[in-house]
């Protein structure tokens, strides 16, 4: 018969003999041995991204460099292209100085955004433009005095002949004795150049009226020309004559215009003769080409 006191003498000695305390270790052995998956008990995949990956490291690190080099390469043409915008600036300014008008031969620095002020601006560049119909009718002009000699006018040569002269003449007596003086007297506020615009746009409207009428053998191929063209069956001088009329009057309504308006901001600025007669005494003509 079994001693009933066996069992408990060895529980007594050895207390992990236990049938219950041994199966709660084998379990907790269990817990931390490496499963089927690979894995061991407390790590999740989510631990992964928490290591430093040496190879996305360096990839990083080798993009970054790429970058870097990108923009200083950007930033080197930028400097070159500048560098060289310059250089052509300065070259133009030692042959040239600061003069950039005419462009083909620069003689006078003109710049109507740079040295005209905001308000007056619209004026001087629509005056400018007007300078620049006027050029455009005298070409028109020259060339229907031409087609009215060819055609057999009576008095084609003589037109032609002053047409010739009116063009270079002209062009340049217009832009020096009332375009630049209006545009200085609007940059300057200076009361000599605006009684001096007055005298020389004065004349340039009675010219204008002189050259739409088209007297024969005065040079102009305005409106009695024109007519007389069409009465005489030369067309080609008629239609380039009708061209050249309305040029010409509409400058001349324009400067007609601006004259007005000019005249008036003479009188709102203040500006009077003896101001006029002063300002010349203390500058002389060398006022005309400085920018002071």
């Amino acid at each position: 018969m079994a001693d009933p006191f066996n069992d408990r003498h060895t529980l007594d000695a050895n207390p992990f003999a236990d049938p219950a305390i041994q199966g709660a270790l084998n379990s907790s052995h269990r817990a931390y041995e490496p499963s089927s998956g690979g894995q061991t008990y407390g790590h999740s995949p989510a631990d992964d991204d928490d290591v430093d990956d040496p190879v996305s490291r360096a990839t990083g690190n080798s993009q970054q460099a790429v970058n870097k080099m990108e923009e200083l390469a950007r930033r080197e043409r930028e400097l070159e292209q500048r560098e060289r915008d310059l250089s052509a600036r300065a070259a133009h300014i030692q042959r040239h100085g600061r003069n950039n008008w005419p462009p083909f031969y620069p003689m006078l620095y003109h710049d109507i955004e740079a040295e005209i002020p905001p308000d007056s601006r619209p004026i001087v560049a629509n005056v400018y433009k007007l300078w620049l119909l006027l050029v455009a009718a005298l070409i028109v002009n020259l060339v229907a005095t031409v087609f009215l000699l060819v055609q057999g006018s009576p008095d084609g040569g003589k037109d032609m002949i002053s047409g010739i002269v009116y063009l270079p003449v002209i062009s340049a007596a217009s832009f020096m004795l009332w375009y630049r003086p209006l545009y200085n007297a609007y940059m300057k506020e200076a009361s000599f150049f605006f009684y001096l615009y007055f005298v020389f746009g004065g004349f340039h409207l009675a010219y204008s009226a002189y050259m739409v009428i088209g007297v024969p053998a005065t040079g102009s191929a305005g409106l009695i020309n024109t007519i007389q063209s069409f009465q005489g069956g030369r067309i080609v001088a008629a239609i380039l004559g009708t061209i050249a009329t309305v040029a010409l009057a509409l400058q001349g309504l324009g400067n007609l215009w601006y004259y007005r308006l000019t005249w008036q901001h003479k009188n709102e600025q203040g500006h009077t003769f003896a101001q006029a007669k002063q300002e010349f005494a203390t500058n002389g003509a060398r006022a005309y080409f400085s920018r002071n």
